[in-house]
């Protein structure tokens, strides 16, 4: 209900509070709170726990970007809208920036603030609930031990595993495809992002045993679906960094061969925020990969590393365009350029276009429209275990094509 929501107004000029209030109240909001500066703002959230802060960004004395810098640091932040008469381009850069520093931005407006942006708001914030709850934040002693002796145990107990997310075809609906995400099925503390333990893997130089046991629970999937009769190709992320090791195109190869899965089956998505050290040898590997019959997939493009010539000087089977150019892009005229933009190119380069982090049903409709293969997101699944994933697929309104047989 919405009336069980807590709402923090902060802005500094009185009539704009007044008008941000009665349009949330109108919308159904019922316990709407003010803060007249961002400072005051600041000792409210640390007090009281808000669901969502409606901010402006021009206000006197700290300003808005400031407010929402120390909004992150805090342990429980609320979930944002951004309300301003700023230039469009202004407001947008500073809701990627709150999204980059680990907040959830449910919208970002253009004063006047109207009934049709409060009911949009109601609408997210009533979904945004329903999202399971964020991994314990860094420095909080709630998380799990993460010293090298933990994660090895958790590797070698299958504590460290891949989790699903389907890949959903925009011309037929159905899934053509699945994405291995790890997760850390904790005893203690649950289900756990890799945002949680991945940093530490990497210390401890456990992360390319992760990878290792990815691909293998990923072919394990593979094959149990296949005697299903369904056949599902899986990607599985790979960092760049890793096709410095020569011989890694010769390891993964032979996991998937000593398990009996074709390499046409298995993707491999290169992380492209991920820089690597020796560029002749990321393309070494790369060649190699696709040599040896493994697609590969330009993971989160339009964020990372030298993007267009990464994507132009290496054989790349399919685009993976970020969710930040994805979500919300039906609203806003320079993202959906973007992504538009994104879908021909990798169109005209002759891969699969698929798009990330689909979020509401207009998203889908929009990637529809302008000719997007394929999507995944929230909207159409979460990453899942593997029992789900099959129920899944079984299901009728989210098949894969059967085997030819």
């Amino acid at each position: 209900m919405l009336s069980e929501y807590r709402v923090l107004i902060v802005d500094d000029h009185p009539l704009q509070c007044v008008h941000l209030a009665d349009q949330l109240m109108a919308a159904g909001f019922a316990q709407t709170d003010v803060a007249s500066s961002a400072e005051t703002a600041l000792a409210k959230t640390a007090r009281q726990a808000y669901d969502l802060a409606l901010i402006d960004l021009n206000m006197a004395g700290m300003d808005g970007v400031q407010f929402i810098d120390r909004l992150a640091r805090q342990p429980r932040p609320p979930r944002l809208a951004i309300v301003s008469a700023c230039v469009k381009r202004i407001i947008d850069s500073v809701a990627m920036m709150a999204k980059e520093k680990g907040l959830t931005v449910l919208g970002a407006f253009s004063k006047p603030f109207t009934s049709h942006h409060a009911a949009q708001l109601a609408s997210l914030l009533g979904r945004s609930a329903q999202d399971p709850p964020e991994p314990p934040r860094v420095g909080r002693q709630t998380g799990p031990a993460l010293d090298r002796a933990s994660i090895e145990d958790a590797l070698h107990r299958g504590h460290l595993q891949a989790w699903f997310q389907p890949k959903q075809s925009l011309v037929t609906g159905r899934i053509v495809g699945a994405e291995a995400l790890a997760r850390w099925l904790h005893p203690a503390f649950g289900c756990l992002s890799p945002a949680t333990f991945l940093a530490a893997l990497r210390e401890h130089g456990l992360d390319k045993a992760l990878l290792r046991q990815i691909l293998k629970d990923a072919l394990k999937a593979h094959l149990h679906w296949r005697q299903m009769g369904l056949q599902v190709p899986v990607s599985v992320n790979l960092p760049t960094q890793y096709l410095d090791d020569p011989d890694l195109p010769d390891e993964l190869e032979k996991i998937v061969m000593t398990n009996g899965v074709p390499a046409s089956e298995i993707t491999f998505e290169l992380l492209e925020d991920e820089t690597p050290a020796v560029q002749g040898q990321y393309h070494m590997g790369a060649s190699r990969l696709r040599l040896k019959g493994f697609g590969l997939a330009q993971d989160d493009f339009g964020r990372g590393y030298s993007s267009m010539y990464s994507l132009i000087s290496t054989p790349f089977t399919e685009l993976k365009i970020d969710r930040a150019f994805v979500s919300g892009a039906v609203n806003d005229e320079s993202q959906a350029a973007a992504l538009v933009s994104s879908v021909q190119l990798g169109r005209q380069l002759g891969m699969q276009v698929t798009a990330e982090g689909v979020e509401t049903a207009h998203d889908l409709a929009f990637l529809r429209h302008i000719g997007c293969d394929c999507a995944q997101g929230y909207f159409i699944s979460p990453a899942v275990a593997p029992d789900r994933f099959s129920q899944l697929l079984a299901s009728k309104h989210l098949a894969t094509n059967p085997l030819q047989r």
